[in-house]
């Protein structure tokens, strides 16, 4: 199957390209839903592999992305011709998945520069401050830079507590997923959604008030299970500061780097100077590639400007960044099909399900 991929090229050049794009553009009015049979078959990969089967997960994650995603593109190539399956390929690579690996990897590059110094007790009102505070940053440094700054802080500082899982997981709720749908930077979605032309403040706009009662009543049912929780534990008042470092921020110029990353994504979405590159029918927009240069950059500088010491102590690696890069593109590949289902609305298999909503709602 990766040499059928690796000739794709000169089998579809010999073929020729003319109207590739016309020919995806109708491509959701052909496809039947079972196309999207390898998509939801990585979703549930990754949603039951690491419980079912943690071992073979941990150590062929990445295989098993390439194996759904291959069992969409193989058989697509066998039916609708391998020009169009490398067209499709390309459009997903170039266009959205490149794209946002490199927004990811900078924000969790400077993100990962930042350390929250000192240490913190674990009560009720602490739990909740980092709970708050994470879910205020994750839409502009992401989930992941969110993530990454305060859970080992929240893991430290409830260390002594008895009960703690119930942190990890409002946590999870709140600073790795709810937090993040402000902006484009915040979740991986938004961010797929600008690249297609919604406007960079958007959900900001649309999603501020359903976003903040949410997290007000997570936040609120948090702390009041934390303060039961804590006081049947006979509020421990845990070690104090064990590692002889003033509570504080390291790695302040990560900061206006994370300012930077943001206009360069307001400006991929404000400034167009109509110039492109086309590659095999795909197009690349200057402003997209200039963004994405600028990014790397910034992800650049900050590797350098940052103390490698404060990173070790951060416990930095680069094993989350390689982990999400494997399994997107399993998932970027894998989903095509479904993208071009929704994309033909009426014109696609979905016609008769979207009628039936239209009745009942009427």
């Amino acid at each position: 199957s990766l040499f059928l991929l690796f000739i794709m090229p000169a089998v579809a050049f010999s073929a020729g390209a003319g109207g590739l794009h016309d020919m995806s553009v109708k491509l959701g009015t052909s496809l039947e839903v079972y196309w999207v049979i390898p998509f939801v078959c990585m979703l549930l990969s990754i949603a039951i592999g690491p419980l079912a089967v943690p071992h073979f997960w941990h150590h062929h994650f990445g295989k098993v992305a390439v194996f759904w995603g291959l069992a969409f593109l193989v058989p697509f190539a066998a039916v609708f011709g391998p020009s169009l399956a490398f067209y499709e390929f390309l459009h997903a690579m170039l266009l959205e998945y490149m794209p946002f690996i490199i927004l990811l990897f900078a924000l969790f590059t400077v993100a990962g520069g930042i350390r929250l110094k000192g240490s913190l007790v674990g009560t009720p009102v602490v739990n909740t401050g980092i709970l708050l505070v994470g879910t205020l940053l994750a839409s502009w440094m992401g989930t992941t830079g969110a993530a990454m700054l305060l859970i080992r802080p929240l893991l430290r500082a409830n260390a002594h507590r008895r009960y703690k899982v119930h942190s990890v997981v409002f946590f999870i709720f709140l600073v790795a997923n709810i937090g993040g749908s402000l902006t484009p930077l915040g979740d991986p979605p938004l961010f797929l959604g600008f690249l297609q032309g919604v406007d960079f403040f958007w959900t900001l706009t649309h999603m501020f008030l359903p976003m903040l009662v949410i997290a007000i009543l997570l936040l609120v049912i948090y702390f009041v299970l934390d303060t039961v929780l804590y006081g049947k534990e006979g509020k421990p008042e845990g070690p104090g500061n064990t590692s002889g470092e003033k509570l504080g921020l390291e790695g302040l110029v990560n900061f206006p780097l994370l300012a930077c990353i943001v206009g360069c994504v307001l400006m991929s979405g404000i400034w167009n100077p109509h110039q492109e590159i086309v590659i095999y029918e795909v197009h690349l927009e200057l402003q997209n590639l200039v963004r994405d240069a600028l990014l790397l950059a910034i992800a650049g500088l900050s590797w350098v400007l940052t103390s490698k010491k404060g990173r070790e102590l951060n416990d930095f690696n680069w094993a989350p960044i390689e982990e999400v890069a494997k399994l997107f593109l399993g998932i970027f590949i894998s989903m095509i099909p479904a993208l071009a289902i929704l994309k033909a609305g009426t014109a696609g298999t979905l016609a008769p399900l979207i009628e039936m909503v239209s009745s009942n709602g009427q």
